[in-house]
């Protein structure tokens, strides 16, 4: 079995620029080319047990990459040296890994991070059995509203601060929890100085103002919405579900998006067959989200395409749902990324980690397959090839484990095995 695949084809868009905020908080780091020489690197990280690159060119060949014995240079915020220890390049400045294994940072694809309030409750009386009549993600949307700017902005911080210290080096996040066309463009402001990958999700339920006009609200979110918050997203994300938004409704929103320069993500196939998969494949969606129930038309139609499909197991996890099947998406040849979908409601939870043990565990993924899906498989549904692997010219996010190989995220779940953490070449953890 193999841990997913490349994308197909180059992506046609350049890579972004890296995040900027919360990263520039961390490091003043300066960009160096990467094809400044290794005998010059600033760091050189050594000792290292067993080195996840995704090249299958370097180490054993396989779609990890793995490097036994490894060391990897850095130069400014770059990678630019990976090989056997023996051979690294001189430096003035190394770092003993302590024969520990390194990775790529953890890539988060899929997260709604910018909102107030919990859903304790609601959480406890669903594990409990007992019926629960609040209003879900409404609940949310109220409490966001109410918050003060500040109060966002911290809320975001702390779980950003949380994924980091769990390996998490890159993330996506969307809006989603405001429905007007001020709550909306203000999370997307909030989380834009945080992050490149930012997702306009106006379309992640008909706003409870318009609960009985849902086609006014979709003209809300393709008209004077979209207007106001493309300029502070790349992406465009809709909530293609019964109950959410149908086929026709999730096109247009798309379409839309995609006419003002943001390209299309969808939630897909989460709690019932849909036609979001197919709809994500149309449009070239960069990823397909959740894809819990599918036909073998879907399977097939992401097999032969350049979407992801990424599966987000904290959701099913926080909602005893049933878990999507991991393991048929990649006999398909199916790109598969992991993320956490990190939310108030259905799974919140920031840790990566996590849901690599709840892959291996559940989804019938293997720890290489869940390992490279959470690294190179979210920067493939971000389309990046800048992040997600660790070889010259990628950017020098790693993670090193308090383990001597990778297979002990899903061997050792709960044991908080992340002892450092590099992030634009900076040691931040």
């Amino acid at each position: 079995m193999t841990p997913g695949r490349p994308p197909p084809r180059p992506a046609p868009e350049p890579a972004p620029t890296a995040d900027q905020a919360t990263e520039d908080a961390m490091s003043n780091a300066t960009t160096v080319s990467p094809a400044h020489s290794a005998s010059t690197a600033s760091t050189l990280i050594t000792n290292i047990a067993a080195l996840v690159t995704n090249d299958p060119s370097l180490g054993d060949t396989s779609p990890l990459g793995l490097i036994q014995d490894a060391a990897v240079a850095i130069e400014g915020d770059r990678v630019v040296w990976t090989g056997d220890q023996s051979k690294a390049p001189a430096t003035d400045n190394r770092v003993d890994a302590g024969g520990r294994a390194v990775l790529p940072g953890f890539v988060d694809s899929h997260s709604h991070l910018v909102f107030a309030g919990d859903r304790t409750q609601e959480f406890n009386a669903r594990m409990s059995g007992r019926p629960y009549s609040a209003g879900g993600i409404r609940t949310t949307v109220a409490a966001t509203r109410a918050a003060s700017d500040d109060e966002l902005e911290r809320n975001l911080t702390r779980y950003l601060a949380e994924a980091l210290r769990q390996g998490t080096t890159t993330f996506e996040t969307k809006s989603g929890y405001g429905l007007t066309v001020e709550d909306e463009a203000r999370a997307l402001r909030i989380a834009a100085a945080h992050t490149d990958e930012v997702t306009y999700l106006g379309a992640h339920i008909v706003s409870p103002d318009h609960a009985e006009d849902p086609a006014g609200y979709v003209s809300l979110v393709t008209g004077a919405m979209l207007d106001a918050c493309a300029p502070y997203a790349r992406w465009i994300d809709v909530f293609c579900e019964k109950g959410a938004f149908d086929g026709d409704q999730a096109r247009a929103i798309l379409t839309a998006g995609r006419a003002k320069g943001l390209h299309p993500r969808i939630h897909a196939n989460q709690l019932s067959y849909g036609p979001g998969v197919q709809l994500a494949v149309e449009l070239d969606a960069a990823s397909a989200d959740h894809c819990t129930h599918l036909t073998p038309e879907d399977v097939d139609a992401l097999a032969n395409s350049r979407t992801v499909a990424t599966l987000l197991p904290g959701a099913e996890f926080s909602t005893r749902a049933e878990w999507p099947d991991a393991r048929r998406l990649l006999d398909a040849g199916v790109t598969v990324a992991l993320s956490t979908d990190c939310n108030p409601g259905s799974s919140f939870t920031s840790s990566v980690p996590f849901c690599v043990a709840l892959a291996v565990r559940d989804m019938g993924m293997t720890p290489d397959e869940a390992v490279w899906s959470a690294t190179a498989g979210g920067a493939a549904a971000l389309r990046r090839d800048d992040i997600g692997r660790l070889t010259p010219g990628a950017r020098a996010d790693l993670v090193l484990l308090d383990a001597p190989s990778h297979v002990h995220l899903a061997y050792r779940p709960g044991v908080p095995l992340v002892s450092g953490v590099w992030r634009r070449g900076v040691r931040v953890v």
